[in-house]
């Protein structure tokens, strides 16, 4: 017999299909893991019928914006984004990496010029959507996703 662990959310956002241990990083990805009034519900290393296990998020109040679904994404290609109001899903998505990746996270590359002193923001290319690679388009430095989640600006 299944038992509920997790209440259902009346309104918000449950992003599923992620993988185990990301919560906690695309929580600091969309900022809000601080600060943020309303409930979430952090769901760690559950057991999933498509995968051996899973982590899921839910949080009351937050409908995301394209650009957030886009930074979860980078952390987690194959998760779901489910939109709920009066308890009930009412659109659910896939996450969609976009084709170009801006101001979101620096370089790992300590000499590439958005290291330096210059009014210049970040931008990578995606290379790859599963697993994640970027290039950074000025330095050409290939980054991969453990690089990624290390150098998320926030």
């Amino acid at each position: 017999m299944e038992e509920l662990r997790v209440k259902k959310i009346k309104e918000g956002t449950v992003i599923d299909h992620l993988p185990p241990n990301s919560a906690l990083i695309i929580l600091k990805v969309l900022g809000v893991e601080k600060n943020y009034e309303n409930i979430i519900s952090v769901i760690m290393n559950v057991k999933s019928k498509k995968r051996e296990i899973k982590d899921i998020i839910k949080i009351e109040g937050k409908f995301l914006e394209p650009d957030e679904t886009g930074k979860i994404a980078l952390i987690a290609p194959a998760a779901t984004i489910n939109l709920i109001k009066n308890f009930e899903v009412i659109k659910k998505s896939r996450v969609e990496l976009p084709d170009e990746i801006n101001a979101l996270i620096k370089c790992a590359n300590p000499n590439c010029i958005t290291n330096q002193k210059e009014p210049i923001t970040s931008s990578f290319i995606v290379e790859r959507k599963e697993p994640v690679l970027l290039r950074c388009k000025f330095c050409e430095r290939v980054m991969d996703k453990k690089l990624i989640e290390q150098h998320f600006l926030g």
